[in-house]
């Protein structure tokens, strides 16, 4: 197979011709002395679209989520999470490691955390069971589907509890073009947010955390303990600016394409209870005991799926999938066996 159609993650995705030129011509400095300028562009520029103070440019997501863990947390705390969230179950267990935290998690299926169980959790501080210290909320939720955390269950935590919540919005700007609700309005109910530019957006790498100056400031001493104070790193932001004012209108597109293959889903595989009124955003994710097999047979047929969890099935529309590419998956979903 000369070329695979790859669903697997919109973490695939190619950095656009303008990316490379604006790379190319970057100015830059030392970032570890605070001197790059392009650098600090990047950082304002994504402060003002999530509505805080200020920002710090990292090189992953998993970083950011890091970062936040250890500027909110001390070890022994607690955090409030849900049960797949990828700061759970996807970062290779580092909070316990970086920040020596431990979760309490819940099932979030339907992309939002059960209110009155977090906070009956949060309550429990006085029954001696160890302090909730944050509360990590996730938008849009990966492992439910790329689905939108509401925005009104997202204030009603917000108003219930003075614990401080971050929100991992690697794909924060798929919830803002999916709902018309602006990454700020999300972002003006937690007190640190983080994105990343490598996903839907297309840079070929880094993430972004947001919060309030004093946040940050302790956010860069964080960063530098895990090694992510980055040099002339300015060649690499540059293309974070382009993604940001270029790429996060047309993420509906991929909603479009994502919903298409949905439908053939719904349609073959509905004794699953799966229906695609699930995909609010670009990903694709249903359970089938058969998850792994469908995988190896879209291989042969030319595409790339994958899993993120025994028996659960994932495809990912981005930037580097065509209408024709859709069609073919369509097609090859309807004669999975």
């Amino acid at each position: 197979m000369d070329q695979f159609i790859d669903v697997r993650s919109d973490t695939v995705t190619q950095p656009t011709d303008q990316m490379r030129t604006a790379m190319a011509q970057a100015v830059v400095g030392d970032d570890g002395f605070g001197a790059d300028p392009t650098v600090q562009a990047l950082e304002a520029r994504y402060a003002e679209l999530v509505g805080k103070e200020a920002a710090i440019f990292v090189p992953s997501g998993v970083m950011a989520n890091q970062i936040a863990m250890r500027i909110h947390t001390s070890p022994g705390d607690t955090v409030v999470a849900g049960h797949a969230s990828h700061v759970v179950a996807f970062e290779m267990g580092a909070s316990a490691k970086n920040a020596g935290i431990q979760f309490a998690t819940f099932r979030d299926d339907d992309g939002f955390l059960p209110r009155d169980e977090v906070l009956d959790r949060i309550d429990a501080e006085l029954d001696h069971q160890s302090g909730v210290r944050a509360i990590v909320v996730e938008n849009t939720n990966m492992f439910a589907g790329g689905r939108i955390y509401p925005l009104e269950e997202l204030r009603a935590l917000r108003s219930a509890t003075s614990v401080p919540l971050h929100m991992d919005g690697a794909r924060l700007f798929n919830a803002q073009v999916a709902s018309g609700v602006s990454a700020a309005t999300f972002a003006a109910e937690v007190d640190t947010v983080m994105t990343c530019l490598s996903k839907g957006l297309c840079a070929p790498v880094g993430s972004l955390l947001a919060g309030s100056v004093e946040a940050m400031e302790r956010g860069r001493i964080e960063r530098k303990r895990l090694g992510g104070s980055m040099r002339q790193a300015g060649f690499l932001a540059a293309a974070g600016l382009v993604a940001l004012d270029t790429m996060i209108e047309r993420l509906a597109d991929d909603h479009t394409r994502a919903r298409r293959i949905a439908d053939a889903v719904e349609h073959r595989f509905g004794e699953t209870g799966y229906r695609a009124t699930e995909c609010e955003t670009n990903i694709v994710a249903f359970n089938h005991p058969s998850a792994r097999h469908f995988v190896e047979q879209l291989e042969s047929r030319g595409i790339l799926a994958g899993t993120v969890a025994p028996g659960r099935f994932r495809l990912v529309a981005h930037a580097g999938i065509a209408d024709g590419d859709v069609e073919k998956i369509v097609v090859a979903i309807k004669e999975l066996v």
